[in-house]
């Protein structure tokens, strides 16, 4: 009695071990090179929409500035009916200037809470001769 590979399965029977070993090997590197390529694709689709979501908020930050800017004159004008225009004009700076200090001293803490080493990768990546060696 003959067994018969199944469709699509190759015959291996009559295979040397180097021949499967290059045929796994080829199979690895055709299959490693079609991952890499649709990685690249994706990363290229993704690239796209974060340029376009960028962009977007990039508009909303300047109408956003655009907003403030007219609301600040609006406030200037307004105070300036009840006292004198530059009065009207240092209260709205004055008012800026704290808002400025206030970002300012929360994004200071923000940046040296950074930590730019990146200790778990590191970590990992000194167990990978250990894993290769088989402990």
């Amino acid at each position: 009695m003959t067994v018969r590979p199944e469709p699509g399965r190759p015959d291996v029977e009559n295979a040397s071990i180097g021949d499967l070993m290059g045929n796994v090997s080829r199979d690895l590197s055709t299959l490693l090179r079609q991952e890499l390529a649709l990685a690249k694709t994706e990363l290229k689709v993704e690239a796209g929409k974060a340029g376009r979501g960028g962009g977007m908020l990039a508009g909303a930050g300047l109408a956003g500035w655009m907003v403030l800017l007219f609301l600040s004159v609006a406030l200037w004008v307004g105070l300036s009916a009840f006292m004198d225009s530059w009065l009207a004009a240092l209260i709205v700076a004055v008012i800026w200037g704290v808002v400025a200090a206030v970002l300012y001293t929360g994004g200071r803490r923000q940046l040296k809470s950074i930590n730019p080493k990146p200790d778990q990768t590191a970590a990992t990546l000194k167990q990978v001769p250990d894993a290769m060696k088989g402990h």
